[in-house]
């Protein structure tokens, strides 16, 4: 997993084999398999509570990486509701909101993941992956 800081153009939406984990599937972490999109080579990414990603303020600040328009119109993240607007603008489940840079372990394809981890209600710990993208870095 690595930050990304270049802009970037989003494509096609990576097959994940599940999307959302809860209380024990995620200690000590969720294990993330998903298809690459260009040699259908299955990749894994381990997500660790409160250690992996960043936040997805990074992507949108000063249009730095991609527009809160792209991260909606993409679908990589929503508009966050109005009770949860400490979360920042726009997240995942209304829930902290993260993401992650990888790559296809066969063919290098360039992969973003957006996700958000917390507690969604009382007993309840959610870590819910909104999609896996390829991703390319612009001029």
């Amino acid at each position: 997993m690595y930050p990304i800081s270049k802009k970037i153009s989003i494509g096609k939406k990576a097959l994940l084999e599940k999307d959302i984990f809860t209380n024990d599937e995620i200690s000590p972490s969720a294990i993330v398999n998903f298809i690459c999109g260009d040699c259908n080579h299955q990749n894994t990414v381990e997500i660790i509570p409160y250690q992996s990603g960043y936040p997805i303020i990074q992507m949108y600040h000063n249009d730095q990486v991609l527009s809160k328009n792209e991260l909606l119109k993409n679908g990589l993240a929503t508009e966050t509701s109005t009770g949860m607007q400490h979360f920042g603008e726009i997240t995942v489940n209304n829930l902290p909101t993260l993401y992650f840079g990888t790559a296809c372990s066969t063919c290098h394809s360039k992969y973003i993941g957006v996700f958000s981890y917390g507690e969604k209600q009382p007993g309840l710990t959610i870590l819910n992956i909104s999609g896996i993208w390829k991703y390319q870095e612009l001029k």
